[in-house]
């Protein structure tokens, strides 16, 4: 997702807990960071700290939070109650296509049945959420280089 977003923007500060060969190895519950200290944080965080994620992430980040997650993340009555009650998305970008996900890499042959959105925080946004669907786009997006190894960030 680094190497992706790189091609984009000029800056593009990555970590992970574990070392996957590109950004740096960091605990991102666990480090600090001033508030307001970055743009955006956009990330695909482990699904059962997501919640923590996202509530630190609405801290630092000074524009929004883009948040990928299993589709189902958006029920619960805890998750409602201690996140989205007071912290609606503004946007809740639904795949129409399955997006199969590897640990730390890609895999051309991976399959799914697990369906994913993106939960989008735009700062200054406030009051409804929108649901969007991302039409399918996987054969058109995908390039012979992106399985190629990532490069170190």
């Amino acid at each position: 997702m680094s190497a992706a977003l790189a091609e984009y923007f000029d800056k593009v500060i990555s970590t992970d807990i574990f070392a996957h060969g590109f950004g740096s190895v960091a605990d991102f519950l666990n480090s600090t960071y001033e508030a307001d200290s970055f743009d955006w944080v956009i990330t695909n965080p482990p699904f059962n700290l997501a919640q923590q994620f996202i509530i630190r992430s609405l801290k630092i980040a000074r524009r929004g939070v883009a948040m990928l997650t299993r589709t189902v993340f958006i029920e619960s009555v805890g998750r409602y109650e201690h996140l989205f009650k007071d912290n609606r998305p503004s946007r809740v970008a639904q795949f129409v296509e399955r997006v199969p996900m590897v640990e730390g890499r890609l895999d051309r042959a991976a399959a799914t049945a697990t369906a994913y959105a993106w939960l989008i925080w735009e700062k200054g946004r406030l009051g409804s959420c929108e649901l969007v669907w991302i039409p399918p786009c996987r054969k058109k997006l995908e390039r012979d280089k992106d399985y190629d190894l990532p490069p170190i960030m």
